[in-house]
């Protein structure tokens, strides 16, 4: 009897976690697709026709496909010459931003940092308070950083909230390590370099994305700083682009490619913006979630 039990309690058990699979997948299933809809919807339109889309025709899939609106834009010189300077900007932005938060963070995790408190105090004060548009454009233009690859990435090359985020990291890092390093005659940068960050990659990972992520979107800081048309980044271009074939100074140049354009250059350019961060987040994605906890993590 007592075995009869035993195997009648392991097949119930068997049972459920089968049913609980399959009810899991299934919620997983429709969390997938509610979250996928937006970019087909957003693919899907920048193939269709501009008839199609003004009459809510266009669903996950294209309707009269074309390629109208890629070839406008990807004929042009001029955006693969932004896009060649947003690379350009994102690689060196992300370098700078990461090297500089490291050498911030770090040595604000240690509470025997002479003045810790009250540096981490004015650090904060950032977050709420600024000069202002007007006086942070006189400073750049006097420091002569106008159309500048440095006016571009300066403005933006440390954040507040990513500079906790690490200094939260760091702390928890655990001390015996570093006194081992100390001991094998290692300095606080060579700690730094060899113990503390092979140990951060989770947080490394993820403001490497996050950083990425700012500069390659980062079109204020060109309508700011960067009058030459050639130093534009892409996201300012297509900006540009939407504007202009939104608008017509002439009636009379409406014509069909400018309609075409006009209607889903939006979902081209959108599709064009996100395609080099999709491509980059799954090889980085492992470590994302464990950065994304840190927030959560009392010190």
């Amino acid at each position: 009897m007592k075995h009869q039990s035993l195997a009648a309690m392991h097949v119930r058990d068997s049972v459920a976690y089968k049913t609980f699979r399959v009810f899991n997948t299934l919620i997983m299933i429709f969390v997938c697709a509610v979250t996928l809809y937006p970019f087909l919807y957003l693919v899907a339109q920048s193939f269709s026709s501009e008839e199609a889309i003004m009459q809510g025709k266009v669903t996950i899939f294209p309707v009269n496909f074309n390629m109208a609106t890629y070839i406008s834009v990807l004929k042009k010189g001029e955006f693969l010459h932004s896009y060649k300077n947003t690379l350009i900007y994102t690689l060196i932005g992300t370098f700078a931003s990461m090297l500089f938060s490291c050498l911030l963070a770090y040595p604000l995790s240690k509470e025997k940092l002479v003045g810790n408190k009250f540096l981490m105090k004015m650090i904060i004060f950032t977050m709420y308070f600024g000069g202002g548009l007007i006086p942070n454009y006189i400073l750049m233009q006097r420091l002569g950083l106008i159309n500048k690859i440095s006016g571009f990435i300066i403005p933006s090359l440390l954040s507040t909230y990513y500079i906790i985020l690490m200094k939260s990291f760091f702390k928890n890092v655990p001390k015996d390590l570093e006194e081992a390093g100390e001991i094998d005659g290692l300095t606080p940068v060579g700690n730094l370099i060899h113990v503390v960050l092979p140990l951060s990659m989770p947080i490394l990972a993820t403001m490497i994305l996050f950083n990425a992520v700012n500069y390659w979107n980062n079109w204020y800081n060109a309508f700011l700083y960067l009058d030459k048309k050639d130093m534009w980044p892409v996201a300012y271009y297509l900006r540009t682009i939407i504007n202009g074939a939104s608008t017509s100074a002439d009636p009379g140049e409406v014509n069909a490619e400018k309609m075409q354009i006009a209607a889903n250059i939006k979902s081209c350019s959108m599709v064009l913006m996100t395609l080099p961060i999709i491509c980059i987040y799954p090889t980085i994605q492992k470590y994302y979630v464990q950065g994304m906890m840190l927030g959560g993590v009392k010190e």
